[in-house]
């Protein structure tokens, strides 16, 4: 079953792909593997509630529930510290791509 996105893909992408870059095959032409949406929060160094938010955000948009993403480093210029939590992100793989 194609979800309206990954019909028009089929349909209308896929041939003007084609087209335009000359492949002679339907397997020549780039395909998605995954979305990744990504919400980076500056504010979420002052404001705690600001990750929930986010998590409640990107959970209604995309119906997953997101991991929460930490500094890898320090920085003293954004007055970060390392494994501090900056940001959430979700990972969108097959039919969840496309719905």
């Amino acid at each position: 079953m194609f979800t309206p996105l990954k019909e028009q893909y089929q349909t209308d992408i896929v041939p003007a792909l084609m087209k335009e870059f000359e492949y002679q095959s339907v397997m020549q032409v780039p395909r998605l593997t995954k979305i990744v949406v990504n919400v980076g929060l500056g504010e979420a160094l002052d404001n705690a509630k600001a990750i929930e938010f986010a998590v409640n955000d990107i959970t209604a948009v995309t119906g997953q529930k997101p991991v929460v993403t930490k500094a890898k480093k320090s920085i003293a210029g954004f007055k970060l510290r390392e494994g501090r939590t900056i940001g959430v992100k979700v990972t969108l793989r097959g039919e969840r791509m496309w719905s």
